[in-house]
């Protein structure tokens, strides 16, 4: 795993935590042990990342996660030999981390299968990429080493097509829009993303009013880029966050998080280079709310 810094002045054990969801304790063994990297050198904990190293993940330290298989029903759209297509609800984590190595989607996926991808380490087999805990919708899972390895490098040059249906606070007046702002870490809160033009890479999103509403509006959106948050900070960025987003609103949100969802994907199949085409519809908690709001017209 290579992860290239955008950032200048933060501990490297600091700045670790929000990419390896793993303890800055945990972190300071795999360097002292020389699992981790910066420009092919050993380093210590207190290193001072630099914009334009990279970290190199060469090695696992297994203390403190284990990961059992989990009975945990999966939504299945698609699945041969190499990939599957998983409809993750909102709400589900991912993968494993320190102090959460239960009830996520690596869980229920080693339950499902023994033949995933083991390129991304033992807590994250078969993920190629992945979307936050309370976003729902269409992810690709690799099940051997070449899917995987193709499809990270498609995604990487921006071969696979995403879209995503999110319901913003507010009246959008326009038709459509393209946001093109840069993204990089907020530095008064680090869990949070922010446009900015300090230390932070492209960032492009095509929206398109799909139908305006009283106090919202219902949007498509196809990602050029593929950033941390990005959607719901350019949602915030021009003033229309996306609904019920607890980290980029000041609102009381529910449990159900933000009101995002992968709708649609398309793709060369990494191994048979067939045109891949998946589309899930929208949580029924989501799409309830969007038949209230109608009635309400």
């Amino acid at each position: 795993m290579q992860i290239e810094v955008n950032e200048d002045g933060i501990r490297i054990d600091k700045y670790l935590t929000e990419y390896l969801d793993t303890s800055r304790s945990t972190i300071a063994k795999m360097l002292e042990n020389r699992l981790i990297l910066v420009n092919s050198k050993a380093v210590k904990n207190n290193y001072l990342v630099k914009n334009g190293d990279l970290i190199e993940i060469v090695g696992e330290y297994n203390e403190e996660i284990t990961i059992e298989p989990q009975n945990i029903p999966l939504d299945i759209v698609y699945e041969d030999d190499d990939i599957i297509i998983i409809n993750k609800p909102s709400g589900m984590v991912v993968h494993p981390g320190a102090g959460n190595n239960r009830d996520t989607l690596v869980n229920a996926l080693i339950n499902h299968t023994n033949q995933l991808s083991d390129l991304n380490g033992y807590i994250r087999p078969g993920i190629v990429h992945r979307i936050d805990k309370d976003t729902s919708g269409l992810m690709i899972v690799a099940k051997n080493n070449k899917a995987h390895q193709i499809l990270a490098d498609m995604l990487a040059h921006h071969e696979i097509k995403r879209e995503y249906i999110a319901l913003l606070k507010g009246v959008f007046l326009n038709d459509t829009a393209t946001i093109d702002a840069p993204i990089g870490r907020d530095k008064l809160n680090r869990k949070r993303m922010t446009v900015t033009g300090e230390n932070s890479k492209e960032a492009i999103t095509h929206l398109r009013v799909l139908k305006r509403f009283k106090d919202y509006t219902l949007v498509r959106l196809k990602l050029e880029t593929g950033r941390t948050h990005q959607i719901r900070v350019h949602m915030q960025y021009i003033g229309y966050p996306v609904y019920n987003d607890p980290v980029y609103t000041n609102d009381k949100c529910t449990e159900f998080g933000q009101f995002l969802h992968s709708a649609s994907i398309d793709f060369l199949h990494p191994i048979t280079h067939e045109p891949m085409h998946f589309e899930a519809p929208l949580p029924t908690y989501f799409q309830n709310f969007i038949e209230a709001l109608e009635t309400e017209e």
